[in-house]
């Protein structure tokens, strides 16, 4: 007798089946409804994993973080990566050799850019701020000043070293290949000169103490010594005494942003009209010295210019660094805002959902993972454009934007459309590199520090 099932109805349902039925129609009655879930499944899993790594990143951010910070530095990173792509040229000659030029020595109408691109300012705003923040928080720990200096410049060193050591090798090659000395000269130029700025970070960052205790007069005395040498170029010309006074400027320059960050961090600037004070007297003295005065406009370095605002520091790039520094505390309110608090993590509304991130938390998890390799990002930045730039010979012509000369608004067109390709390389080489900068800040045989720790 057969048995039997009863459905919520209450209606008998024979198991057994009719006689004479085929073994396989019960294989075609459930085959759908097995398939259709294994089409979805990783598309939804893939989905559900990202949300998930987004809101452990938020939760895991301490309350007291700052996170306006991290973002200003993402931003001032982002700038001056644009800035080198969109503004550094190699332009590829008659006689085979790669020489560097750029698009503000032919088209001058695009000058504004390099005052949205050169983001130097803010660079040494944050590191002040967080290097007098860290001497602090180690004296409060008991950690001495060595011990402090040799873990932030550890940070520095591990990737530096990972950059200089591969570049020996392409050198070792490019000799061995026979490679013109005008060429060689325009890699290694682009690769190295970039480096400048992390020795005078380090260097700014061994005097955080006496930079601490000083606040904004140590500000006013590097300003100082740029308006003497300046006024003394400008009196004397370009003597020998002259020019080499001048090469303090890149250290006394940097340090006004730098130590404006200092006295940030000990509670200056504490009120909104003091941002707009450094602001608006940055910007005016900016288009007065400019004007009047016979600076560039532009705050880049531009090939065949008489003077550079960078090399070495001109008053005027002081000037528009203190209206940099304004616009960057003005803009912490509306960051801390895009970017949030953080959110501890707590079971969905709805059971059987998972939790999704909102999309300022998308928003500061990209910040998170941009800041874990800044340092990566800055140094290879470069050598993520040349690889294309000279993989891309092989195609036997020149390329429009990579290596014809850059003087006209078509090659500005071109030279975007490569963006992102210089993007997917310097993703790909920042993950082979990555390690370098990992290893240095956590130093070896200690764990990892999650996403959320303290910044570089």
């Amino acid at each position: 007798m057969a048995d039997l099932q009863t459905h919520a109805g209450g209606r008998p349902v024979s198991d057994a089946k009719p006689a004479g039925a085929s073994a396989r129609t019960a294989p075609a009655r459930t085959a759908p409804a097995r398939s259709a879930p294994a089409r979805t499944a990783p598309l939804r899993t893939a989905l559900d994993r990202l949300h998930a790594a987004v809101l452990r990143i938020d939760a895991a951010t301490p309350d007291g973080r700052d996170r306006a910070l991290d973002v200003l530095r993402v931003l001032a990173v982002t700038g001056v990566v644009l800035g080198h792509w969109l503004v550094s040229a190699v332009a590829l000659r008659a006689d085979g050799h790669l020489l560097g030029d750029s698009p503000l020595a032919h088209m001058p109408g695009l000058t504004p850019l390099s005052w949205i691109l050169q983001p130097l300012a803010v660079f040494f705003l944050v590191g002040g701020r967080v290097a007098a923040q860290g001497y602090d928080s180690a004296r409060a720990r008991g950690v001495g000043y060595g011990a402090w200096l040799r873990q932030r410049l550890r940070r520095l060193a591990g990737p530096v070293g990972a950059l200089l050591g591969m570049w020996l090798l392409v050198l070792a090659g490019l000799v061995v290949a026979d490679t013109a000395h005008e060429t060689i000269h325009t890699l290694l130029n682009l690769v190295i000169s970039p480096l400048w700025f992390l020795l005078v970070f380090a260097l700014l960052t061994a005097l955080t103490p006496l930079v601490r205790r000083a606040g904004v007069t140590a500000a006013v005395l590097g300003g100082g010594y740029v308006v003497a040498t300046d006024g003394a170029r400008l009196v004397f010309g370009d003597v020998g005494w002259v020019d080499a006074a001048r090469q303090g400027n890149v250290l006394a320059g940097w340090l006004v942003p730098f130590a404006l960050g200092a006295a940030w961090a000990a509670g200056g600037f504490a009120r909104r009209r003091y941002a707009v004070v450094l602001l608006a007297a940055g910007a005016v003295s900016t288009a007065g010295l400019i004007l009047w005065c016979g600076y560039p406009a532009s705050m880049v370095g531009v090939p065949g210019s008489r003077i550079s605002n960078l090399n070495p520091v001109t008053l005027a790039a002081v000037t528009f660094g203190l209206a940099q520094c304004g616009a960057a505390m003005l803009l912490c309110g509306p960051l801390r805002r895009l970017v949030g608090r953080p959110s501890p993590l707590t079971s969905p509304a709805v059971p059987g959902k998972e939790l999704r991130a909102r999309p300022w938390q998308f928003a500061w998890a990209g910040a998170t993972v941009i800041n874990l390799s800044a340092i990566t990002i800055f140094l290879w930045h470069q050598t993520a454009m040349l690889t294309v730039t000279v993989t891309s010979l092989g195609t036997g012509r020149p390329l429009s934007g990579l290596h014809t000369n850059p003087d006209h608004p078509l090659w500005a067109l071109a030279r975007i459309g490569w963006v992102p390709v210089f993007a997917i390389v310097l993703v790909v080489l920042c993950i082979a590199f990555r390690e370098a900068e990992n290893t240095s800040r956590t130093g070896r045989g200690r764990t990892a520090r999650k996403p959320s720790g303290r910044p570089v």
